[in-house]
Order: C-alpha cells, then sequence, then structure tokens
C-alpha cells in the first residue's frame, strides 16, 4: 500500500502510521522522516512558498517510489510533500518506509529524501524580512545523493 500526495493540509505522523499497520501484518519496521521549515541561512524567514505543476509532480514522487521498490523489498511507502506558504516550525515533507527488517526501511527512507530533495519538482522561495529569493538546490544534496549511485 503506497500513498503518495501533494497537498496544502498538515498531515498527522500517527494516523499516517495507523494506517500503515492496520493494512499489511508483515511490517516489522516502520521509518519516517518528517521535514520542517527552518531559518537556515538566519535571514529572519517569515515564510517559505513552495510551488510545483501538479501532475508532474506526482509521476516525478511515484518514479522515485519505485526507484526505491527496486533497491529494496518494501512493505509500503508514504510520501506526503506539501505545498503553498509555510512558516517556520510548519510540517513541509513526511516520508515513512515499511519492510520486514529495519535496515532496508532506513535505506529506503535516507534515499527517498536524497532523491525529493534535489529530483522533486517543486519551486521553493524564501520570503524574509529583508528579501524573497528563490532556492536553488545545494551542493550538499547532490552530494548525499550521489552515494547511492555506487
Amino acid at each position: 500500500m503506497d500513498k503518495i500526495v501533494v497537498q496544502t493540509e498538515d498531515f498527522d505522523l500517527t494516523t499516517e502510521v495507523e494506517l500503515i499497520k492496520s493494512a499489511s501484518p508483515n511490517v516489522g519496521a516502520i521509518v519516517s522522516f518528517i521535514g520542517t521549515v527552518r531559518d537556515l541561512n538566519n535571514e529572519s524567514l517569515v515564510s517559505l512558498t513552495l510551488e510545483h505543476y501538479p501532475e508532474m509532480t506526482e509521476k516525478s514522487l511515484e518514479s522515485i517510489a519505485n526507484k526505491a521498490r527496486d533497491k529494496w523489498e518494501l512493505e509500503s511507502i508514504t510520501i506526503i510533500h506539501r505545498v503553498g506558504t509555510l512558516c517556520i516550525g510548519d510540517q513541509i515533507v513526511l516520508v515513512i518506509t515499511t519492510s520486514e527488517h529495519r535496515q532496508e526501511a532506513f535505506d529506503s527512507c535516507n534515499f527517498i529524501m536524497d532523491y525529493l530533495k534535489t529530483d522533486a519538482p517543486f519551486w521553493k522561495k524564501e520570503i524574509s524580512d529583508k528579501e524573497e529569493k528563490w532556492v536553488k538546490i545545494r551542493e550538499t544534496d547532490e552530494k548525499q545523493k550521489s552515494r547511492w549511485k555506487r
């Protein structure tokens, strides 16, 4: 059971984990990651706006999930990514992977996040009390993703 959603609404980790657990008795490991809005550059961030092209985004997220499925035996994948205007502390993304064993769940969750940071077609605009600017992919994010190509 995979769930891939792009939405403006917030999400609840407990609810999403309970849905997964109720759907599959084979789950032995559940690994989750929640990304939140933070003031990365200490520039008095006011908000972060995420934009996307709906059909293209969902296809991209499905492709990333399929790449993870090709590498690991997973019971389920949940990807919930928010769009719209978010404030510091707001949740942006939830990734949950489940498998029979923990290492596959840990690795696949990490893999999905690395690919979401670099390959998912989201455009992020940071709005601070000084300026508005579009965020570029960070070199460190590309480096993280490159470890999976070995």
